[in-house]
């Protein structure tokens, strides 16, 4: 599985420094691979300026974390106290769908602990449906990659990268609300246990109302 650097990394400093532990799992398990634009050492220089990315990149543990992670079926909810979704260019294609995938995040949501997703792992939440049936965003307030951003990214790369757009599908949606800011500014929404965070920049903010809410 792809992902996108800044969308672990930064929260992940986030949850280290408030104490708590991380696990990684994946759709498949096994070795994560990071977006080669999202890396900060890249010649294309997109995220030079990711310096949290490019710490821990320096550190063994972070990279023997990337090496080997559990396969997601794998993960019992009792074990943890909080789930969150990084997201990147795949999860268009792996997330949204993925009934293994929105069977745990609704585990988590259903047992009232903190349930995060940011970026494009958002899709997920297009279909994800309580154990009652409803879609768990039904009468939420949430956000994702929006349809500006995904313009910028078609016009940097010359074609058209993802074959839908979260906010356009969302908004087909009826008895939700979806809301985005400003393109690629940090922005992320608590609503009850739902935490969503717009794109790569908003992992931080997203992670820090998981902590909030965890220690409540």
């Amino acid at each position: 599985m792809v992902f996108w650097a800044a969308e672990l990394t930064h929260p992940l400093r986030v949850f280290q420094e408030a104490g708590y532990m991380v696990t990684l799992v994946s759709t498949a398990g096994g070795k994560l691979e990071m977006d080669s634009y999202s890396n900060p050492t890249d010649a294309s220089g997109y995220s030079a300026g990711d310096v949290i990315s490019l710490g821990y990149m320096q550190q063994q543990s972070f990279n023997d974390m990337l090496a080997n992670t559990q396969k997601l079926t794998e993960a019992d909810v009792a074990d943890y106290d909080a789930i969150f979704l990084v997201g990147g260019q795949g999860p268009m294609y792996t997330f949204r769908g993925n009934k293994g995938l929105e069977k745990l995040f609704v585990a988590f949501y259903e047992a009232g602990k903190p349930s995060a997703a940011v970026c494009h792992s958002t899709t997920l939440l297009l279909e994800a449906k309580k154990t009652d049936g409803e879609l768990l965003v039904h009468g939420k307030t949430w956000t994702g990659f929006a349809n500006a951003e995904e313009d910028y990214a078609d016009e940097a790369a010359g074609i058209k990268i993802q074959p839908y757009r979260i906010e356009t599908t969302a908004g087909k949606l009826t008895g939700t609300t979806f809301k985005v800011a400003a393109a690629f500014s940090s922005y992320a929404i608590a609503d009850g246990n739902l935490i969503t965070g717009q794109q790569q920049n908003s992992g931080a903010a997203a992670a820090e109302l998981v902590v909030k809410a965890l220690n409540r």
